[in-house]
């Protein structure tokens, strides 16, 4: 069986201790991580720790730190592509604070999630109330002061 000295070698399961390649991974396979198997740009492994470490549940589903990877890089790419938008209605190349608060106060869906935030360097929405705008002028009104003063 096993000598005294050395341990007897346990199966090479999911829980064993020697430090191989995972399950089925053979030597001419490139390893792939999981936001690679996901399709994702949001780091899988990083949000799946930040999960088990948060304390958010004494337990974690392998699909839970996908899901929530997806859903961050869904909500982060349409902020930049509204962001984006901004820029360029703003005449700049680069995205700054100010695009992103306007990105996120003129599309309803991001001003609902995002009510409670403050973004610093990003000023404030302009807003002038219609009360305190001139009052536009009718056009007959025009030319009929304009031919009283020609009168002269």
């Amino acid at each position: 069986m096993s000598t005294p000295g050395k341990r007897a070698k346990k199966g090479s399961g999911k829980h064993g201790k020697g430090k191989g390649k995972g399950k089925g991974v053979s030597s001419d396979k490139k390893q792939k991580s999981r936001s690679q198997r996901a399709g994702l740009q949001f780091p899988v492994g990083r949000i799946a720790r930040y999960m088990r470490d948060g304390g958010y549940g004494r337990r974690i589903g392998g699909g839970a730190p996908i899901y929530l990877a997806s859903v961050l890089e869904y909500l982060t790419a349409e902020l930049l592509e509204l962001a984006g938008n901004a820029a360029k209605d703003n005449k700049k190349q680069r995205i700054i604070p100010r695009h992103i608060m306007l990105a996120i106060k003129n599309d309803d869906e991001l001003r609902l999630l995002l009510s409670e935030v403050t973004i610093v360097q990003a000023g404030v929405m302009p807003n002038v109330r219609p009360e305190l705008m001139p009052k536009k002028k009718k056009k007959g009104d025009a030319a009929t002061q304009l031919s009283s003063s020609q009168a002269y």
